[in-house]
């Protein structure tokens, strides 16, 4: 009887395992979908997302080229006498003023025929002198009659030819007096200096020799082509007042320059479909050079009243450009927009999102249709943009 008690104890312990065993497997039955990455549920967790208010303003309309820029005016500094350098006064690439000095020819020749000028004006000045007492002398002989009159004529004569003899001293004087300034080469306008191309000491001569280049760079030109179907824009605007442009590099994201359109072509390029135009820019700093290629932005007219979001918030796929918004129940709402101009970091979009509506402005990538969102307090689209 012991026996048998001990083997149905043994077979209620091995029951017991066998349910245990069973429980077991079933449990990691169930277990295996999670563990295999069975998605998860969708509202156990909501990504927090950092909104954005839409901003209603009036934004500025621009139309943008490719330009160049261009000197206003461009000399070469050239030898008005010839000679030999005698010194060259401002370092190659300085900035200079108008008038200064900038190289000195060789003066002791001009002086010298100044010297000779001043001495020739003097002896034919106290020629004159004499004439014009011998000449009254012979008045008063002629009236007593000590004096006949061809005597007379001839000391007349003599002080007229003396008179004549004086103007063309003046005149000499006067030539001398120029050549010699022209020995010292000055700035015609403010500008920059290039690379001499005279040394110390070299002869230049007149109207063959170039010393050096000077350009000027405030203001500067920048130079672009519109093409014919923008003119409408351009004349409307410029019918309004002054047409401000801007201009930056290629890549800046704002403009370091500014100023207006100051000239527009009278005929179109037939072969190209655009006419030649032209804005003048302050370049106070003078790091705008000649030949430089820029990006030149004409404002042209006001959008008033757009809707504008965070560039930062686009998102583009096969259909185009959209925008998550937080929709009902906190869930992400995708919308295509279509986008109208640019304002720093901030886009217009004429449609797609309405007045009032949460922009989500971030972790657009963890992020789905119908996704749920956790938004964060919401923030200006400017603020959110930067």
């Amino acid at each position: 009887m012991n026996m048998n008690l001990h083997m149905h104890k043994w077979k209620l312990g091995a029951a017991a395992v066998v349910i245990v065993a069973l429980g077991a497997g079933a449990f990691i039955l169930q277990r295996e979908p999670e563990q295999a990455g069975a998605a998860p549920n969708p509202g156990a967790f909501a990504m927090p997302v950092p909104v954005a208010e839409i901003v209603q303003k009036t934004i500025p309309i621009y139309l943008e080229y490719s330009a160049r820029t261009e000197a206003i005016r461009s000399i070469a500094l050239q030898a008005k006498v010839a000679g030999y350098v005698g010194q060259q006064h401002v370092a190659d690439g300085s900035d200079v003023n108008k008038g200064d000095l900038l190289y000195t020819i060789d003066p002791r020749d001009f002086q010298a025929a100044l010297d000779s000028a001043k001495a020739q004006l003097a002896r034919d000045n106290a020629a004159l002198d004499y004439a014009k007492s011998n000449l009254e002398r012979g008045e008063t002989l002629a009236q007593n009659g000590y004096l006949n009159k061809d005597a007379f004529e001839q000391r007349d004569s003599a002080m007229r030819q003396a008179k004549a003899a004086l103007a063309i001293d003046q005149a000499a004087l006067h030539t001398a007096e120029i050549n010699l300034s022209y020995t010292k080469i000055t700035a015609p306008f403010a500008g920059r200096l290039g690379k001499n191309q005279a040394s110390t000491g070299a002869l230049v001569t007149t109207g063959n020799s170039t010393l050096n280049t000077l350009v000027q760079l405030d203001p500067i030109y920048v130079t672009f082509n519109p093409s014919e179907t923008d003119l409408a824009a351009i004349d409307a605007a410029r019918t309004k007042g002054k047409v401000k442009a801007d201009v930056y590099f290629t890549g800046d994201a704002k403009p370091r320059y500014s100023g207006e359109l100051t000239f527009l072509d009278n005929t179109v390029d037939r072969s190209t479909g655009t006419i030649a135009a032209r804005a003048t820019i302050a370049n106070t700093d003078k790091s705008l050079l000649p030949g430089q290629y820029v990006r030149i932005r004409l404002t042209v007219s006001e959008k008033p009243n757009a809707l504008m979001v965070p560039r930062v918030a686009l998102g583009s796929s096969q259909l185009g450009k959209y925008v998550y918004v937080v929709g009902k129940g906190n869930k992400a709402e995708m919308r295509l927009v279509s986008l109208g101009p640019v304002d720093g970091e901030l886009v217009a979009v004429e449609k797609g999102v309405a007045a009032g509506d949460r922009v989500i402005a971030g972790n657009l990538q963890k992020i789905g249709p119908g996704s749920p969102v956790q938004p964060l307090p919401p923030m200006p689209a400017k603020q959110a943009a930067n």
